[in-house]
């Protein structure tokens, strides 16, 4: 489900942001205070408002209010903090995902800021920003070994044919293992006898070529049978 998402700062960790969510098909807006950014930053199909995103008038040029995500990715925690805050509490967005540089700072990452989700690498921030609507759909969080494995997450629909079925009955790829569900904010290790519910945040570690593979299988797309005759 494409997404509106505005990020503030177009520097190398927006840049990488924006440019993800773009080959997703996301309408993306950036906002930074320097117009030469606009014609080295190479980013197809992005637009641009330049201006101060700590003022409100900014703000509302970007029409905030019809913004699903505000990504704050600037190299200033505190514009990053007053963004996500102005975001929050003058225009309503659902959802902030604010950059921490200095980590001495995290702890006034928090929604007392109007900060959703506060993390510090470019591929976090785009899990954070793509899970705001991705209920259904793998995303993925790090990746590992050169680019070989990756973790990746899954949030299971209520209308899942997963949903009531054990871990132990889908037949999953070999080469994905589920290493973590979490429910209810609750984190749980996975057994072949746990029952999966629908709003379960599923955990796999998989490698890249596998990720398809099981894309379909926790979609329904392919049959997820496994486990023993009969069982259900």
């Amino acid at each position: 489900m494409p997404m509106r998402v505005v990020i503030v700062g177009s520097g190398a960790v927006g840049s990488s942001i924006a440019r993800e969510l773009l080959a997703h098909d996301h309408d993306v807006l950036l906002i930074d205070s320097k117009p030469e950014v606009i014609g080295r930053s190479g980013l197809r199909g992005a637009r641009w408002l330049i201006g101060d995103a700590c003022e409100l008038s900014t703000l509302a040029d970007a029409d905030l209010p019809d913004t699903h995500v505000v990504v704050s990715a600037t190299g200033d925690d505190k514009v990053n903090l007053v963004v996500s805050l102005l975001a929050k509490s003058e225009f309503g967005v659902g959802r902030t995902v604010a950059r921490v540089n200095n980590p001495k700072n995290d702890w006034m990452f928090d929604d007392a800021w109007g900060v959703d989700v506060a993390v510090s690498t470019p591929r976090m921030m785009t899990a954070m920003v793509e899970e705001a609507v991705e209920v259904g759909d793998i995303v993925r969080l790090l990746t590992l070994r050169a680019g070989v494995s990756s973790l990746v997450e899954f949030t299971v629909p209520d209308e899942s044919p997963l949903v009531g079925r054990t871990m132990g009955f889908v037949a999953w790829p070999e080469d994905s293992t589920a290493v973590a569900i979490l429910r209810d904010e609750v984190p749980i290790a996975p057994s072949d006898d746990d029952v999966i519910e629908g709003g379960d945040q599923l955990f796999f570690l998989t490698t890249i070529q596998a990720e398809d593979e099981l894309r379909s299988i926790l979609s329904g797309s392919v049959s997820a049978a496994g486990g023993s005759p009969g069982e259900q």
